[in-house]
């Protein structure tokens, strides 16, 4: 009875070592191995052998990691507090240099977001970060890369989520803007006068140019004047108009 129950106990130690050595990394997946606390090789995907406490092995996601940059204090180039969050897209390119140059890749990854983007966009005015947000995006991100670089990780995209700006800062822009569309309008206003002054004075040169088209413009005057019945208009009539009418009827009485 002893023999089998030995044999049990070494046919059980058999399986559970055996359990213990094998592992199965997935098509996006990387294990790190280390032998005896030295780094030996990285491996994967698929069926992977490791020998029981002499082996360990780290896994480590290849798939792009979309972390959030919580709310950072920024003060612009200008003085302007505003909270600035983004979203930092990145991956493992180096299992090795993952696991080995850095406690936590995960966390220091995080925590250089935070501090890169307060100072890249401090560097910039309050209008900038409004209106060239691809820019600073691209700043950021090429920040961050060089940095992150040596722990074998690439930071492919930045994207700025929200400027979060103050009561005060959002009524001064509001008035800045409202004084820009007034400023616009005026501007528009002075270049319609501008351009009706040049298309006036046009036409009184080709009038005075042409005594005749001048007589015509009268007439055609007066019977727009005519047609309006409810106003009574007093409307000067040019003596050279009533010379030319009575040097044309003088004309006729001789004929």
């Amino acid at each position: 009875m002893g023999f089998p129950i030995s044999f049990a106990i070494v046919l059980f130690l058999i399986i559970v070592l055996a359990a213990s050595a094998i592992r199965v990394l997935r098509e996006y997946e990387r294990g790190v191995v280390f032998q005896l606390g030295r780094f030996w090789r990285v491996k994967g995907p698929g069926l992977v052998l490791i020998i029981p406490a002499i082996q360990q092995m780290v896994r480590v996601d290849l798939r792009t990691v979309v972390m959030d940059v919580p709310p950072q204090d920024v003060i612009s180039r200008d003085n302007v507090s505003v909270k600035v969050n983004a979203v930092v897209y990145f991956r493992v390119i180096d299992p090795q240099r993952a696991i080995i140059q850095v406690e936590n890749f995960l966390m220091a990854t995080s925590q250089l977001s935070q501090t890169t983007l307060r100072s890249v966009l401090g560097k910039h005015e309050l209008d900038e970060m409004l209106a060239e947000r691809e820019r600073l995006n691209a700043d950021i991100q090429q920040a961050l890369d060089a940095q992150t670089d040596a722990w074998g990780i690439k930071v492919s995209n930045v994207e700025i989520k929200h400027v979060d700006l103050n009561e005060t800062m959002v009524r001064a822009i509001a008035r800045q803007a409202e004084a820009e569309r007034e400023r616009r309008a005026k501007v528009i206003h002075a270049e319609g006068e501008l351009q009706a002054s040049e298309k006036l004075m046009q036409a009184a040169e080709m009038l005075g140019r042409q005594p005749g088209a001048m007589q015509l413009r009268y007439m055609q005057t007066l019977n727009a004047i005519a047609n309006d019945k409810t106003n009574t208009i007093v409307f000067p009539l040019p003596v050279d108009l009533l010379g030319g009418m009575s040097e044309g009827s003088g004309r006729g009485e001789k004929g």
